[in-house]
Formats: C-alpha cells, structure tokens, sequence
C-alpha cells in the first residue's frame, strides 16, 4: 500500500496556523460566492427578464443552475477522492468566474440560462471542495470550529443575498449581480492557488461514467418534477407524470449499476454506515423543513406588513444573527469537548420552537416578536447544519469524505427541492381558494399560479376593501403551513437520537502514514468493497 508523499497536512503549529488561516479565508470567500449566487439573482430578474424579452424563461435562470449545481455535487466529490482535490477546486473556481462573466454579458435568455448552468457547475465544486479541503488539513477534533462558519455562511447569503442583488440592480445594473463575483473569486483564486498543498491522488480505477449519466437523468428529472409541478403543468398531466416515471426508472438503473462497478460514484455501502444514514436523512429532513418554510417568509412579510423587498431581507437579520452565534459557539462546544450527538437534538428542538411559534403569528403580532421568532429558529439550526457534516466525514473512510460529504449534501438538496415544491404547491392551492371565496373566483382565473403571483406592487393598486382580503388570505393560506413544517423538525429530533458519537479523530487523511491506518479500519465502513488505494505525489 502506498504512502502519501512528505508533504502532509499542516499540524497544530505556530508555523501551519498562518498557512491554515489563508486557506479557510479562501474556502469561505468561495463559499459565500456560490452560496449567494443562489439568492442574489431573484431580486434582480424582473428587471433582467424586462431588459433581455424573457418572461416565459424567467424560471430556468434559477432552474440552470440549480439542476447543475446538483448534478455536478456527486462528481466533484468522488473525483475529488480519486485524483486530489486542489486542482478540481482551482478548475471549479474558474468555472465559477467563467459562468459570472458571461452572465453579465448576456444579451438573450438562452445565453443568460447557458450561463447560469456554467455557473452551478463551478458552484457545485466550491460547496463540494470547501467542505472537504477543510477535513484534509484540519483534524476532526479542531474541524467543528473551522466547519460552523463556513456552514453559517448558508444563513448569511440567504439573507445578504436579494438584498444586495435589489441595491446593485438599483444602484448600478443587474449585469453587477454577476460581475460582483470577479474580484472577489479572482482572490480567492490566488490565494487558493499559493496556500493549499495537498497530495494529488494517481489512481487507475476506472471512473464511473455509466453512474454519473445516470444520477444526472434522476437528478434532472426530480429538479424538473419539482419545479413544474403544480405551476407551469398539473401534478396529474402527462408531462409531470411521465418525468417522475423516467425518473424512478433512471433511479433503478443507477442503484443497479453502483452496485456492479468497482468504483462507484455514490458507493452502496455507505448505506451500510449508521452514521451516514443518520445524517443523510436529518439533512433530507430538515432540508425540507427549514427551506420549504424560508422561501415563503419574505413573501409573507411582504404582502401582510407591506414591507418592501428590502424591509423583509432586514427583518431575517435576527435569524442570521442567532444562526452565526450558535453556529459558532457549537462548534467551539465540539472542539473544546468532543461531543456533538446532543447539538442536533437540542438544535430540532429549538428549530421546532421558533417554527411553531412563527404558526401563531397575526396581522396584529408586532414586528419585534416576530423577529424573535425567526431567532429561535436561526439558533437552532446553527446548532446543528455542521455538525451533521463533521459527523459523516469522521464516521468514513479518509478516502471517501469526498463521496460521502458530497453525498450528504446532495440529499439535503434533495429534501430543500421537495419542500419547496411540496409547500409552493399547498400554498397556492390555499390562497388560490381563499381569494376566490372571497373574491369571486376573478384572481385565481389567472392560471397556473395566478393567485400566488400576485406582489406587493399589484397590491397597492387594489381597492382598500379588496386589499385587505388578499392581506387576509395570504395571512391564513400561509402562517398555519409553519406549523406543518413543527413535525419534520421533530422527526429530525427523533433521527438524531441514533446518532452515534464517535471518538473524533485527532489525525488526517493526509498526515504521515494516515494511509495504512485508512485501509478499512476507520470508523464504520465497511472494508469489503473498499476504494482502489490511491499514489500521491506532492502537487
């Protein structure tokens, strides 16, 4: 078995914590960049749609790169393993800028939505590549300190995002939300570039490219069903229908292939692993959980307070707040102890709380109060989004945190597209039928979609009396779909009491002789079937 070249990972010196430092500054800027990409864009695209005569493809500018940033997750990791990640991490970052550039550019819809997809597939290496750089040079005894920031950086750009994508479209013009990515990437790139060594994995398996076509066939098809579902097609025509049955059997067939190639994009065995188990359901979970109920809160303080796009991203700072403090603070609890099952029981916990008590609001609840409900939210998946991160990575082979942290992000995508679909559809359907109670039926002739697109702006050009009902009727299609949202956090709660703790580890996998101690004795893996055994050189 082969042993990693002299250069190894930086240790818990005076002389690598500067060189650690640069490189989590770079992963973080990378991270942030990805992350907003995928909410600076909606404040800013009536305008692009306007500008560039799109409207009928407004949806596939946030559909592109969606569908190509989770396609792209599973590869980035698993290749990751198998050759090294430095420089998948560097061609990412180009991808990255690349995308942003012709973005800006763009003089059609079709250039703009090609664009975007170049975009989700560098995007998809900084989210992959961040996450597990990260475990390569920090061992997972300090990792939960170095991991809850960059996990926090989510809660930021959720809000941080539309607003800074309204102020450059306002202040300067959309074209900015794309060019903004540049500067800030082209750092991220040097600094990337001059401060990560790792080893650069030679490995002659043969890459699994049956297994990468078709996930991205069952990707696609779960993105699209989720996407149109309910909107642009019935959930019972003959569109939706036949993608979900195209999508079940692509499903199969990958199921079938990665259990016959040696070495697969998304290994079988894993599934074998309690802990990746555990943690790839809270992720499906509390994905569907937690976003499904964010994508509508701006909405909701936009149409029943008559806030204004940017008045609603402020009042989410309470969340973001809450989320950085505990985010930071369990991951100071995790390095300084070691123990990390009991934060995604209490974080559930706490995220069940503020949920529920956001069901109870009124037209009438202050706006402080609500605020301190979206805090008790924010607080509790702080505690936690990380946290189940650092578990599956210390709970795999070394070999394969790229696939398995990879593979955990992927379902999480997976429960944030089915609860968005899942909540979008429900809503619609209620305020659909509140509005034509109350008004004739008029506002939900519209179509597809025609009562939830209603905005702020059409509001106000309603009568007072016929405002007030809309007011109304998205008051109660919406705050009681919180309260759906309390038992998926629960059942969170219930999953992660089968988390087990392990012993978090005080090496890694690139450290002087990690290599034999990594050949199928780490964690819970089991080691038949495990990976070919990589050569590295220094890169």
């Amino acid at each position: 078995m082969s042993t990693p070249a002299p250069l190894s990972a930086p240790r818990d010196t005076a002389e690598a914590k500067p060189r650690i430092g640069w490189i989590f500054t770079s992963l973080m800027l990378v991270m942030l960049l990805a992350s907003l990409d995928q909410t600076i864009v909606g404040t800013a695209l009536p305008t692009i749609v306007g500008e560039l005569d799109g409207l009928e493809h407004m949806s596939w500018t946030i559909t592109a790169y969606t569908l190509a940033l989770t396609i792209a997750m599973p590869v980035y990791g698993k290749l990751g393993d198998l050759v090294g990640r430095k420089n998948l991490f560097l061609v990412a970052i180009a991808l990255f800028l690349l995308g942003s550039a012709l973005c800006g550019l763009s003089q059609d819809m079709l250039w703009l939505i090609l664009s975007r997809g170049v975009q989700g597939l560098g995007g998809a290496g900084l989210m992959i590549m961040s996450q597990t750089i990260i475990a390569d040079v920090v061992p997972a005894k300090d990792r939960a300190k170095y991991m809850a920031p960059i996990g926090a950086v989510f809660g930021v750009s959720s809000v941080a995002g539309p607003l800074l994508g309204g102020w450059l479209t306002d202040s300067a013009h959309w074209r900015w939300v794309f060019w903004i990515n540049l500067p800030l990437g082209i750092v991220a790139l040097v600094v990337a570039a001059v401060t990560i060594r790792l080893p650069q994995r030679r490995n002659t398996a043969k890459i699994d490219y049956a297994g990468m076509v078709l996930l991205a066939l069952a990707i696609t098809g779960l993105v699209l069903v989720t996407s149109w579902g309910g909107s642009q097609y019935d959930w019972t025509s003959a569109t939706i229908l036949g993608l979900a049955a195209a999508t079940l059997v692509a499903a199969v067939a990958f199921v079938l292939v990665e259990r016959a190639v040696p070495e697969p994009i998304l290994p079988m065995r894993l599934f074998r692993n309690r802990t990746f188990v555990v943690t790839t359901l809270l992720g499906l979970v509390v994905g569907a959980g937690m976003m499904g109920a964010l994508a509508y809160l701006p909405t909701y303080l936009q149409m029943s307070y008559g806030v204004d796009a940017t008045g609603s991203g402020l009042l989410l700072i309470p969340m973001v707040v809450a989320l950085l403090v505990t985010s930071i603070g369990s991951g100071a609890v995790v390095t300084r102890t070691g123990r990390y099952k009991f934060l995604p029981v209490v974080g559930t916990l706490v995220a069940a709380g503020g949920m529920y008590a956001m069901s109870t609001m009124t037209l009438d609840t202050p706006l402080w109060q609500l605020c301190l409900y979206v805090a008790v939210l924010g607080a509790g998946l702080g505690l936690f989004m990380q946290i189940i991160v650092l578990a599956v990575q210390n709970a795999v082979d070394p070999r394969e945190i790229g696939t398995a942290t990879s593979a955990n992000n992927l379902f999480r995508e997976f429960g944030v597209t089915i609860g968005i679909a899942v909540l979008g559809t429900l809503f619609s359907s209620r305020l659909t039928e509140r509005l034509g109670g109350a008004l004739g039926g008029d506002v939900a002739a519209g179509g597809h979609g025609g009562a939830s697109s209603l905005t702020p702006a059409a509001l106000e050009q309603l009568p007072p009396q016929v405002a007030d009902l809309v007011v109304n009727a998205y008051a109660t299609a919406l705050v009681p779909m919180f309260a759906w949202m309390v038992p998926m956090f629960l059942l969170g709660t219930v999953i992660a009491f089968f988390l087990p703790e392990i012993p978090l580890s005080s090496t890694t996998a690139l450290n002087e002789g990690e290599a034999e101690a990594a050949g199928g004795q780490h964690g819970e893996v089991p080691a038949q079937g495990s990976p070919a055994t990589p050569t590295t050189v220094a890169e």
